[in-house]
């Protein structure tokens, strides 16, 4: 029998003898209902007390002790003290595991700030006050956007993708940069995660110049070299034994030339972050000028495909697009044998427009598809030697189609080809009456 149960049976048992008892003594006074009002009176009056006595008991229970009791009012008292000490070990334990909460958040060398659905501050620890300059006393409730107001962050929130960090320039400290994430959590709240990487982006710009210096440097001698080299070549007096190793070396002076041009076009890509404007371009004439160029290669695949589903144009800097179109084009002609094909597909939804070059290559293994938009990133280092690439064709894509606000889509599958696609947001894109398709 459950002990709420059993206290009410022995409550009623004890009503039941006081009203016995007092019938009892008013028969002796020969007024048994008034004896037995008497005593109920006086249960009621000791039952108003222990309910005082309760009451004062539960307005003091952290300095006072349970008062005693039996009955009904025993078993209450009880609940309720083990009520007290589960409620007070769940607290000792919560104040405990924020506390480690706290210490372990502070030896964070990332600033960490909670968030709400509102994006409003609700706690931060040691670093993130440091980084991002929080102070507990004015800043917790503010939106995080009132108070990091760089450009690039705001662009971050708009776009509403998460799953990479933002690098964010800030004006104070000078020269100083953090990355910045959000994580989703729990009921739309987020986690804001933030590192100081200024280090990092003063090697990386330390790198992006030294190689655009030395690029500036290499273009004069390569161009010297070059006209030398042809020089000979159509020279008719030429000694026989010397035609190979002079059409060798003007081979690798081309390659050379060939990575000097890209690492000034990458270079150039690199120097701003800023969204390229550019006018309306006509992307089915551009796949026709590609495709021609495929075809004049000495070695080339059998069939070159265009596919035109949409008279779209597509807003954007044309000598860009042409290079990032063109480079993704010649890895797959450079990649495809000469009995495969190719296909340029273009088309418009209302996601925006979609360009995408197919072929039935040689494929790419999968754990390769991450790294493929890195500079200098070989998936086979000798066969990219013979086919005279130098491993920066995608990472200029990849910098033209963030400067159009645009994705790379990649699938590959091995010893059946490959699909790269770019995605182009609504606003780049220009219907057939010149009307933009996000309206």
């Amino acid at each position: 029998m459950r002990p709420a149960t059993q206290a009410l049976g022995y409550a009623a048992t004890r009503v039941a003898g006081v009203a016995l008892v007092g019938l009892l003594l008013g028969a002796l006074l020969r007024r048994p209902w008034g004896g037995a009002a008497l005593a109920l009176g006086a249960y009621l009056l000791w039952s108003l007390a222990m309910l005082y006595r309760v009451e004062w008991w539960l307005q003091h229970r952290s300095v006072a002790e349970p008062p005693e009791a039996r009955g009904v009012w025993g078993t209450v008292i009880s609940l309720i003290a083990r009520l007290h000490r589960r409620k007070r070990f769940h607290k000792e334990r919560f104040v405990q595991l924020m506390r480690q909460l706290q210490l372990s958040t502070a030896a964070l060398p990332n600033g960490v700030v909670i968030l709400n659905a509102q994006r409003e501050i609700v706690w931060f620890n040691r670093m993130a006050a440091r980084l991002l300059g929080l102070r507990h006393a004015v800043d917790v409730g503010v939106r995080i956007e009132n108070l990091l107001r760089e450009p690039q962050f705001g662009r971050y929130l708009e776009k509403g993708d998460y799953a990479n960090p933002v690098v964010v320039r800030r004006s104070s400290p000078p020269d100083s940069y953090l990355s910045v994430q959000l994580v989703a959590y729990g009921d739309g709240q987020q986690l804001l995660l933030a590192a100081d990487v200024s280090r990092q982006m003063r090697l990386e710009a330390v790198r992006r110049d030294f190689v655009a210096n030395a690029s500036h440097e290499l273009r004069s001698p390569l161009t010297v070299i070059s006209g030398y080299l042809e020089t000979l070549a159509q020279d008719p007096g030429l000694d026989p034994e010397f035609a190979t190793p002079i059409a060798e070396m003007r081979r690798q002076a081309e390659r050379m030339t060939a990575i000097v041009r890209d690492l000034l076009e990458l270079s150039r890509l690199e120097e701003t972050d800023e969204r390229a404007g550019g006018e309306p371009l006509d992307v089915a004439g551009l796949m026709a000028l590609l495709r021609r160029d495929v075809l004049a290669r000495p070695v080339h695949p059998r069939e070159v495909r265009l596919r035109i589903d949409s008279d779209a144009a597509l807003v954007g800097k044309e000598s860009e697009i042409h290079s990032a179109f063109a480079n993704l084009v010649d890895n797959a002609a450079k990649y495809t044998p000469p009995d495969g094909s190719i296909e340029m597909h273009w088309w418009s939804d209302f996601e925006g427009g979609h360009f995408a070059v197919s072929d039935t290559g040689i494929g790419i293994p999968a754990e390769h598809l991450p790294r493929l938009t890195e500079r200098f990133y070989r998936v086979d280092p000798g066969r990219s030697r013979v086919t005279g690439g130098s491993g920066l064709g995608l990472a200029i894509v990849k910098h033209v189609l963030q400067r159009h606000g645009a994705e790379l889509e990649i699938a590959s599958t091995v010893g059946k080809g490959s699909t790269f696609t770019c995605h182009f947001p609504p606003e780049r894109v220009l219907a057939g009456q010149g009307e933009r398709l996000s309206g």
